[in-house]
């Protein structure tokens, strides 16, 4: 089976090193190519458009920043949809709106294409041993097909329905969870802190109580003030807590906390700490 991989970023490159690993033939678009250098010595090949690579593939792994990189890398006469053969399959790794989930399955269909959401749970480290959690959803036959490669990217893989919209609505809730989680995290430690407790010791004290990997994880980046480089940086936090708002709004659900995180980030990004990893929330709280 042939895998071309469309963005080379912080989560594109390792999951494309996997696909070699896994034995896949690779071809790889970025939009910067010197990004693909260290995959086309092992083996890979490089494509000039997003067409092209998919003209090389049975399967074409998206993953990419936003709504606006997907849609300018899948439409077009240079774009994913354009170069994929009837009966393949366009796999969209990012976390994206569910609006536009809905319009790639449309427009993939049309074409006798299928194309699956699987956004993942995990940050480049997560990318890079393959121990991501992988959101499917799609149809039946073109995920029974993916199967096989996706494992070969995570530990779990998560079957949401035939609905593409459904695992990008699953990824905005984790994600709004886990905003929810630095925001209560930040305003924890501050708060401690005032009354003379270090906070690498609350850490200790907190992750008693809730043993998460996730909370250690995000609780030793804010203790330590480890923000770069970023694993997920603060401008991509904003990205998906306005994604969580634009989810909710849709079916007129109020997400206070969002909103409230939402003022954080975008305080923080005007101050010049965008780039920083999102667990500089911290920095914004204070």
């Amino acid at each position: 089976m042939k895998i071309a991989i469309v963005g080379l970023g912080n989560m594109g490159r390792p999951i494309a090193e996997n696909v070699m690993k896994a034995g896949y033939s690779l071809t790889v678009y970025n939009r910067t190519k010197e990004k693909a250098a260290e995959l086309l010595e092992k083996g890979a090949d490089y494509a000039e458009t997003p067409r092209k690579a998919a003209e090389h593939a049975d399967i074409v792994l998206s993953m990419l920043a936003d709504d606006d990189a997907l849609t300018d890398v899948t439409f077009g006469a240079d774009g994913i949809i354009a170069g994929l053969s009837e009966n393949g399959i366009h796999i969209s790794m990012s976390t994206i709106s569910a609006a536009l989930s809905e319009q790639l399955s449309a427009a993939h269909s049309s074409r006798g294409q299928a194309f699956i959401a699987a956004p993942v749970l995990g940050r480049p480290d997560a990318a890079a041993n393959a121990d991501l959690r992988i959101i499917i959803a799609g149809p039946e036959e073109a995920k029974k097909k993916a199967e096989p490669l996706l494992k070969s990217l995570g530990q779990q893989v998560f079957d949401a329905g035939e609905e593409a919209k459904t695992a990008n609505a699953a990824k905005i809730s984790t994600n709004f969870l886990l905003v929810s989680m630095l925001e209560a995290l930040s305003e924890s430690f501050l708060l401690a802190e005032q009354y003379g407790l270090e906070q690498k010791q609350f850490l200790e004290i907190a992750n008693s109580l809730f043993r998460s990997p996730v909370y250690k994880n995000y609780g030793t980046i804010m203790a330590e003030q480890t923000f770069e480089p970023a694993g997920f940086k603060m401008k991509l936090g904003l990205k998906d807590t306005n994604l969580a708002l634009a989810a909710a709004e849709k079916v007129s659900l109020p997400l206070p906390l969002a909103e409230l995180a939402k003022s954080h980030f975008e305080h923080g990004i005007e101050n010049g700490l965008g780039e920083l990893d999102w667990a500089a929330l911290i920095k914004c709280v204070k």
